[in-house]
């Protein structure tokens, strides 16, 4: 038999922790709670998990740097959460590379089918990420290595992308010319909300142009197709 998935919940609420342990624990998961990041980084060090739902609102180091160090090491999923309703917040922390983000309040029903989802799409990606490893992409003058995730001029610039960029880029390289809409990206890149009217992904796109050296105007790499999407409009080669 599989052992339960074991889900870490950062959070300094007490309540929420209790409530969130009991209902996670309750619907077969294995649950780690703690409050702050101090704590966050010594149960990881005990034992990794799944995945971990992190609140922004933490004392010492809040939840938007701590996704941000986690991605820097780790490909482990993070669902956030946040008292705060700003769309900034969350635009933010999918930039920094969560999989997901919960306003509070929030009904534990809605975190575990989000948790349900992300787990899913996390192991049926797993396999192809292990053959991304082994890929080196050149596309537009740039080179891609996807083990270590270097992106480098023709020049031999290195650009670091974060955990969202190197997400939207992938997916741009493994679909080259072809017209990607804004919900196949948001689907795709594992980020998608409720809200028709998102605009991350498009923010997004225009932050991977700037690291591609794309103009904005007459972009040449990633150009808009007006009312439909996005498209990777250079040959793409992979090599293993």
């Amino acid at each position: 038999m599989e052992s339960a998935d074991h889900i870490l919940v950062v959070d300094d609420d007490g309540e929420i922790r209790s409530l969130l342990s009991a209902y996670l624990r309750k619907s077969g998961y294995r649950v780690t709670a703690v409050a702050d990041g101090k704590a966050m980084w010594a149960a990881l060090d005990t034992s990794a998990p799944d995945l971990i739902v992190l609140d922004v609102m933490l004392p010492g180091d809040d939840g938007l740097t701590l996704c941000g160090k986690l991605r820097a090491r780790s490909e482990t999923p993070i669902v956030m959460l946040t008292a705060r309703g700003e769309e900034i917040d969350r635009i933010v922390g999918l930039e920094l590379g969560a999989d997901d983000y919960l306003a509070k309040p929030f009904n534990p029903r809605e975190l575990l089918a989000r948790i349900k989802v992300i787990l899913r799409r996390s192991r049926s990606l797993s396999a192809v990420s292990r053959q991304d490893a082994a890929r080196t992409v050149r596309f537009a003058n740039w080179t891609l290595d996807a083990a270590t995730r270097n992106l480098t001029s023709g020049e031999g610039l290195v650009v670091a992308l974060s955990g969202a960029e190197y997400k939207l880029l992938r997916i741009f390289l493994d679909h080259p010319n072809r017209v990607l809409s804004r919900d196949q990206l948001m689907d795709l890149t594992r980020s998608r909300e409720s809200d028709a009217f998102d605009r991350s992904i498009d923010l997004q796109v225009s932050r991977l142009r700037h690291r591609l050296g794309d103009a904005a105007r007459e972009p040449a790499i990633i150009k808009t197709v007006r009312g439909e999407g996005y498209v990777l409009a250079v040959p793409v080669e992979q090599e293993r």
